[in-house]
């Protein structure tokens, strides 16, 4: 039977909301939401938290989640990579003896992504695949209706198709990123340095359950959709 962690990294630190993993959403702190939804997935075994800051940690175990060690600040600045985190959780856990077979990362600014979001990704990490993603349905494309400037400030678009696309719904079919669930094997942190070092399976989600949180229009439409659940 392979065992799964879940992981959710929340740095005290956030300059589009300030301390925005601890605000209040629907009356639960942020990161509740994702300690709350790993504890109803069946393929979780431990719910971690990796934060820098006290006052998380304490909210997470308020919450039941472990935190086992608090992150080191030079792992939790604006500039630090979410990748050097995750090897940092894993190694210490592998440093006090556990080994785990799925590594599974909640982020706390999706807090409207459903246990059956989370469960599909698990289920998702077959043995042709490294890491599991989600995506969503790109709104707009790079070969329609996004474009890069030139030194002389003109436009063209991002990428340039194949032939001319004068409707968006002619464009190839892209999605974009979300932040509901990531799932890889540790050992696959450990070897490489980024999600698409392996070959990445993407599993879709819905839109009104891959918000994530980066400002405060974002927080509002957090709080509408999830007044509307």
């Amino acid at each position: 039977m392979t065992k799964g962690y879940g992981f959710i990294f929340a740095r005290g630190g956030s300059k589009g909301i300030p301390r925005k993993n601890l605000r209040l959403l629907g009356g639960r702190p942020l990161i509740a939401w994702s300690i709350q939804t790993a504890f109803q997935c069946s393929s979780i075994e431990r719910v971690i938290v990796s934060t820098d800051d006290e006052e998380i940690a304490k909210v997470a175990r308020d919450y039941g989640a472990e935190v086992p060690f608090i992150r080191p600040k030079e792992l939790a600045q604006d500039n630090s990579s979410e990748w050097s985190a995750w090897r940092h959780a894993i190694e210490f856990l592998y440093s006090e003896g556990e080994v785990f077979d799925k590594f599974i990362s909640l982020p706390a600014t999706a807090p409207l992504r459903s246990v059956e979001d989370v469960e599909k990704c698990i289920n998702a990490l077959g043995s042709d695949t490294d890491v599991v993603v989600t995506v969503k349905k790109s709104d707009r494309s790079p070969y329609f209706n996004m474009v890069t400037l030139d030194e002389e400030g003109f436009a063209s678009l991002a990428l340039t198709p194949e032939k001319a696309v004068v409707r968006r719904q002619d464009a190839p079919v892209v999605y974009d990123m979300t932040t509901v669930c990531y799932v890889t094997r540790p050992q696959f942190v450990l070897d490489h340095c980024g999600l698409f070092s392996g070959r990445v399976r993407p599993v879709v989600v819905p839109e009104d359950r891959a918000i994530d949180i980066d400002n405060f229009i974002d927080f509002k439409l957090a709080e509408f959709l999830a007044s509307e659940a």
